[in-house]
């Protein structure tokens, strides 16, 4: 036993010792309310209205943005710092929907895995409540100018609720701008492909009626108990629900499929849903006009894909952006189903993609600014650049969706101005001093 206890000890000691030999990296400390009013003078701000202001001025105070004009207009007396920012462009922060950051850290470790629960039908559960603030991936994130998004569960029938966070924050309810701005369904697919011989034949799921009568009787629930009068009894599902019938709250489909995109909009007209987003969307241009007619938004899939089927165009996913909203549909940009957290800083590049596939600039910028508060309904506060909304923004010296001169020199949320190291730039840092090697022409990188 004594050999035993010796050996435990003697590994216990061993572990300790290294970990604290393993370096760590400290969070970012999120940081203070705004005390000093700041005016950014001399860049190009685009305000994610399609507008473009050269030699801008943009002020705000306790958060707020209280000014937008040109520089030569604005009483520079009235501010307390004033951040020169010639040369530089100035952009609304950037908003990613449909991810799980926040929600998962190592998707081979079980135990940072936080967006799933069980049951098949759970509105109730709130995504927002999970979300982890000291994130190691957040600030690789907030270091592109994406400064919000919307933290979705996943698996289920209804997977839940969304929320609407910033990524600056101690903790979720620090961040929270949004505790519940929709509820998220899985339709299910109307077909498969069925493999034969070496032939692929497409054949409707025997199960798919089964499954659409289940989701419309448990919807149908939802609404008679949303229309009845509050009694003593409370069902948490369905009080989870009610925001859909009053408009409060938003239904997001999850389906890429043209049939199964129609029929979730009659399916929406039929319960009277007021507000619908479409996730997913590859096949929504073939039913443009039913989506612009009953008002259904699309978070669009992740341009950096590849066609769904053999004989579609090469580049259709690259130009699925433009093709929605020269049909007057209102789209907003997503990242991959797959690594979500990482791939969620690529989000400024993708909008770059969908600009070099036929969308103008200012459409991009607007495809991860205006389009998205607007679809998750906090448009009164963030999206664009304009007097009395959140004063969360960046600068950067280049262009914000060009992979190679996307480069942040200063950020806010809600006034706040916030620390951009992270974990990558902490390493790059420790690398370049080890090997000696030149260090690149990036300052941001230095400091």
């Amino acid at each position: 036993m004594r050999t035993v206890d010796l050996f435990l000890r003697g590994a216990i000691a061993g572990l300790l010792f290294c970990l604290a030999a393993v370096p760590s990296w400290a969070q970012p400390t999120p940081a203070p309310d705004q005390s000093r009013s700041v005016l950014v003078l001399g860049a190009t701000a685009h305000l994610g209205t399609g507008d473009v202001l050269e030699d801008c001025a943009v002020g705000f105070r306790d958060g707020v943005i209280d000014y937008v004009g040109r520089s030569f207009q604005v009483n520079r007396q009235k501010y307390d710092d004033i951040v020169d920012a010639k040369g530089q462009h100035l952009y609304p922060g950037f908003i990613v929907t449909n991810t799980t950051l926040g929600l998962q850290e190592v998707g081979a470790v079980r135990a940072t895995q936080d967006q799933y629960e069980v049951g098949t039908f759970r509105p109730n559960v709130r995504s927002v409540i999970a979300f982890n603030t000291d994130s190691e991936i957040t600030p690789t994130v907030r270091t592109n100018g994406v400064l919000m998004g919307q933290i979705t569960p996943r698996g289920g029938v209804v997977s839940g609720s969304s929320g609407v966070v910033h990524f600056d924050g101690w903790n979720w309810e620090d961040a929270a701008m949004v505790m519940v701005d929709g509820i998220h369904l899985n339709w299910p697919s109307t077909h498969h492909r069925h493999r034969k011989n070496g032939q692929v034949d497409i054949q409707r799921r025997k199960t798919y009626d089964q499954q659409r009568h289940e989701i419309e009787r448990f919807f149908g629930e939802a609404q008679a108990y949303a229309s009845a009068r509050r009694g003593s009894l409370t069902d948490v599902r369905y009080e989870g629900m009610r925001g859909l019938f009053d408009g409060s709250l938003c239904l997001y489909v999850h389906t890429n499929d043209a049939r199964a995109i129609t029929e979730a909009v009659h399916f929406k007209r039929d319960l009277g849903i007021q507000r619908m987003a479409i996730v997913g969307g590859y096949d929504a241009y073939l039913v443009a006009d039913l989506l612009r007619e009953n008002e259904v938004a699309v978070m669009l899939q992740s341009v950096h894909s590849l066609p769904r089927f053999a004989d579609d165009d090469v580049d259709l996913p690259f130009k699925l952006p433009k093709i929605l909203m020269d049909e007057g549909i209102t789209v907003a940009l997503q990242v991959d189903k797959r690594m979500t957290e990482m791939n969620s800083r690529n989000l400024p590049f993708y909008a770059g993609t969908a600009r070099a596939y036929g969308l103008t600039e200012e459409q991009a910028v607007q495809a991860l600014t205006r389009n998205p508060a607007q679809i998750l309904g906090i448009d009164d506060q963030v999206g664009t650049l304009e007097r009395n909304k959140m004063a969360t923004m960046f600068l950067s010296e280049g262009d914000a969706l060009d992979m190679r001169t996307n480069s942040l020199t200063m950020a806010w949320i809600e006034g706040r101005e916030i620390d951009l190291d992270n974990r990558q730039r902490e390493l790059y840092r420790k690398f370049q001093t080890k090997y000696g090697a030149e260090v690149l022409d990036r300052p941001e990188l230095r400091d």
